[in-house]
């Protein structure tokens, strides 16, 4: 009948995966090894709250002689709902035992100056989740407002359950923003019990430019010119970021290692977007495939004469 009475309601002894014979000792030991298993800074899964008030619950009521007598012969009922008092007395009931609901308090007594998770304070943050963000090299010139929808668990009203919902981010991107600047957004990662939300990072990359390349403030172009006008001056023609065309003088003569420089045309500088670095121009020069007997003449007796 002990037993009929007692396997009502929550069995505490399964609960911390005991037999009905559990010695103190045995219920120390599984406490211990149970609690620190479950312990939701340790495990994640979303039945770890749960399990780790269970475990506080059965070893409330376990540790204790005078509750477990109780339990041990009355089952769960008996133990909350109270038993008759074998002797009389102003209230033949004995007061029913409540859980006071706080597992942490039973876990910090118990383990008191060993707890592991001491010092670390209740809540750990995740780590921050790190994105690239690809801008073109006209975003960065003028400057962009960029949004991002992102999905992310969201804690519901009761503190256990969440929701996935989405949430859109924007990135006020400024002129002059290098490759690398990184953008945080701080604990706008998934949120649950017993933990802070992750950063969301967001590292700017360039995208490839069809025309220029970026190094630094400056911006590099390479323009394709033949041998002869390498040799006697042109114009080179460039169409600007902003789509102004330039057209650029070039009267030195120009080698495979020749650079023009144009001074303020590059990209805009972060601490005064209204001064600018500059424009390197660089020159793929193109050479004939083939020279009819009179062309090599002349350039035998301009050039080697």
């Amino acid at each position: 009948a002990t037993g009929e009475a007692a396997a009502m309601g929550q069995d505490y002894y399964a609960v911390l995966e005991l037999g009905r014979g559990a010695t103190d000792a045995d219920i120390k030991k599984a406490y211990r090894k149970l609690a620190l298993k479950n312990h939701p800074l340790k495990c994640k899964e979303p039945w770890a709250p749960k399990r780790f008030r269970q475990l506080a619950e059965a070893y409330d009521v376990l540790s204790d002689p005078m509750k477990k007598g109780i339990y041990d012969k009355f089952g769960e009922e008996g133990l909350k709902g109270g038993i008759p008092l074998e002797f009389g007395g102003e209230n033949p009931w004995t007061v029913g035992y409540v859980f006071h609901n706080n597992p942490d308090k039973v876990f910090r007594e118990f383990f008191g100056g060993d707890n592991p998770f001491a010092g670390r304070g209740a809540m750990k943050q995740d780590p921050p989740i790190v994105r690239d963000l690809y801008l073109s090299l006209e975003d960065l010139f003028y400057g962009c407002t960029k949004k991002i929808k992102i999905s992310r668990r969201v804690m519901n009203e009761d503190g256990q359950t969440s929701t996935i919902r989405d949430k859109i981010l924007t990135i006020d991107v400024q002129p002059g923003w290098k490759q690398g600047t990184r953008i945080t957004f701080e604990k706008e990662g998934d949120q649950g019990p017993n933990v802070i939300p992750a950063d969301i990072t967001f590292v700017i990359q360039e995208k490839l430019h069809p025309r220029f390349k970026r190094e630094n403030d400056n911006l590099t172009y390479v323009a394709a010119i033949p041998l002869g006008k390498a040799l006697v001056g042109c114009m080179v023609e460039v169409r600007t970021l902003d789509g102004r065309l330039l057209n650029i003088p070039i009267n030195d003569i120009v080698d495979p290692k020749y650079c023009k420089v144009v001074p303020g045309e590059g990209m805009p500088l972060l601490q005064d977007p209204r001064r600018k670095g500059d424009l390197h121009i660089y020159f793929n020069i193109c050479f004939p495939k083939k020279l009819t007997r009179d062309k090599k003449l002349l350039l035998k007796s301009a050039l080697l004469s």
